[in-house]
């Protein structure tokens, strides 16, 4: 069974930066997708970055582009968001997720993606 645990939320001032990262065990899909999502109080989830397991193609929100990176570490079996210059409108509920494949066009949509973690809160606030 796919197990996702994500860390690295905080509370933080704007312009800090700030690292998720999501231990990934059992998820072995070699074509997959695997993303970051994001929810905040009486807001749909959305997608905010994704990447293709295989070619390590990643595709960003027009939100974060320029300031949020995914990344993944497979020996360490990974998924990084590093987000810098970070916004009070960032602030919410983080999310990692996994998938099998899913075409480009439709890869920040969450209801693509079947495996979950549980969250890791992100608060930025002066």
């Amino acid at each position: 069974q796919v197990q996702l645990v994500e860390s690295g939320g905080a509370s933080v001032q704007p312009g800090a930066s700030l690292r998720l990262s999501c231990a990934v065990s059992e998820y072995s899909s070699s074509n997959g997708c695997m993303g970051w999502f994001r929810q905040a109080p009486g807001r749909e989830r959305e997608g905010v970055a994704v990447i293709h397991t295989a070619s390590n193609n990643a595709i960003a929100a027009d939100s974060v582009k320029g300031r949020f990176t995914i990344s993944k570490d497979n020996a360490k079996n990974t998924l990084y968001l590093q987000m810098n210059s970070l916004k009070p409108e960032d602030s919410a509920m983080y999310y990692c997720a996994a998938s099998g494949y899913i075409i480009t066009g439709q890869r920040l949509r969450p209801g693509y993606f079947g495996h979950w973690g549980q969250g890791t809160q992100v608060t930025v606030s002066s």
